[in-house]
Protein backbone atom coordinates (compact mmCIF):
# COMPACT_ATOMS: atom_id res chain seq x y z
CA UNK A 1 0.00 0.00 0.00
CA UNK A 2 1.35 3.85 -0.69
CA UNK A 3 1.04 6.54 1.51
CA UNK A 4 -0.97 9.54 0.08
CA UNK A 5 1.54 12.60 -0.64
CA UNK A 6 1.54 15.51 1.78
CA UNK A 7 0.17 18.94 -0.03
CA UNK A 8 3.52 20.33 -0.36
CA UNK A 9 4.87 17.09 -2.72
CA UNK A 10 1.10 17.59 -4.59
CA UNK A 11 2.15 21.38 -5.20
CA UNK A 12 5.45 20.40 -6.40
CA UNK A 13 4.38 18.03 -8.92
CA UNK A 14 1.77 20.89 -10.17
CA UNK A 15 4.62 23.22 -10.85
CA UNK A 16 7.16 21.09 -12.27
CA UNK A 17 4.97 18.61 -14.99
CA UNK A 18 4.72 21.00 -17.48
CA UNK A 19 5.81 20.61 -20.94
CA UNK A 20 7.07 22.71 -23.51
CA UNK A 21 6.32 25.89 -21.22
CA UNK A 22 7.68 29.36 -21.30
CA UNK A 23 10.86 29.03 -19.56
CA UNK A 24 12.44 26.79 -22.73
CA UNK A 25 10.39 28.68 -25.69
CA UNK A 26 13.24 30.73 -28.03
CA UNK A 27 10.91 33.68 -27.52
CA UNK A 28 10.93 34.31 -23.37
CA UNK A 29 13.53 36.94 -22.17
CA UNK A 30 13.37 36.40 -18.60
CA UNK A 31 14.83 39.19 -16.72
CA UNK A 32 17.50 36.88 -14.92
CA UNK A 33 18.83 35.06 -17.45
CA UNK A 34 21.58 33.72 -15.45
CA UNK A 35 19.72 32.37 -12.87
CA UNK A 36 16.48 31.94 -14.60
CA UNK A 37 13.77 29.10 -13.27
CA UNK A 38 10.51 27.91 -13.91
CA UNK A 39 9.17 31.20 -11.64
CA UNK A 40 11.52 33.69 -12.89
CA UNK A 41 9.87 36.70 -14.93
CA UNK A 42 10.44 37.92 -18.23
CA UNK A 43 9.20 39.12 -21.74
CA UNK A 44 7.92 36.89 -24.09
CA UNK A 45 8.71 38.77 -27.73
CA UNK A 46 6.60 36.57 -30.21
CA UNK A 47 6.41 38.51 -33.17
CA UNK A 48 2.82 38.33 -32.89
CA UNK A 49 2.85 38.58 -29.31
CA UNK A 50 5.46 41.87 -28.55
CA UNK A 51 2.84 44.65 -29.34
CA UNK A 52 1.34 43.53 -26.46
CA UNK A 53 4.37 43.69 -23.93
CA UNK A 54 3.48 40.58 -22.26
CA UNK A 55 5.70 39.94 -18.43
CA UNK A 56 5.36 35.73 -18.12
CA UNK A 57 6.64 33.60 -16.12
CA UNK A 58 8.31 30.30 -17.09
CA UNK A 59 6.29 27.87 -16.10
CA UNK A 60 3.80 30.14 -18.59
CA UNK A 61 3.03 28.44 -21.84
CA UNK A 62 1.13 28.90 -25.25
CA UNK A 63 0.50 27.69 -28.69
CA UNK A 64 3.33 29.67 -30.35
CA UNK A 65 5.78 28.01 -28.41
CA UNK A 66 9.44 27.19 -30.41
CA UNK A 67 12.18 25.37 -28.36
CA UNK A 68 15.26 27.52 -27.74
CA UNK A 69 18.37 25.37 -28.20
CA UNK A 70 20.79 25.21 -25.89
CA UNK A 71 23.45 26.74 -27.56
CA UNK A 72 21.17 29.65 -27.43
CA UNK A 73 20.65 29.62 -23.61
CA UNK A 74 24.38 29.24 -23.30
CA UNK A 75 25.10 32.57 -25.51
CA UNK A 76 22.56 34.82 -23.38
CA UNK A 77 23.56 33.95 -20.33
CA UNK A 78 27.55 34.69 -21.52
CA UNK A 79 26.16 38.03 -22.75
CA UNK A 80 24.49 38.42 -19.24
CA UNK A 81 27.71 37.80 -17.21
CA UNK A 82 29.14 39.72 -19.43
CA UNK A 83 26.95 42.77 -19.01
CA UNK A 84 27.29 41.85 -14.93
CA UNK A 85 30.90 42.06 -15.15
CA UNK A 86 31.27 45.44 -17.20
CA UNK A 87 29.43 47.52 -14.11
Amino acid sequence: MTQPESEPQKSLKRVTWQYENCLACVWFFPTDPINADILERGKCLHPKLKAYNLIVSGRDWCNLYAEIKQKQIDNRQEKAMKAEGSK
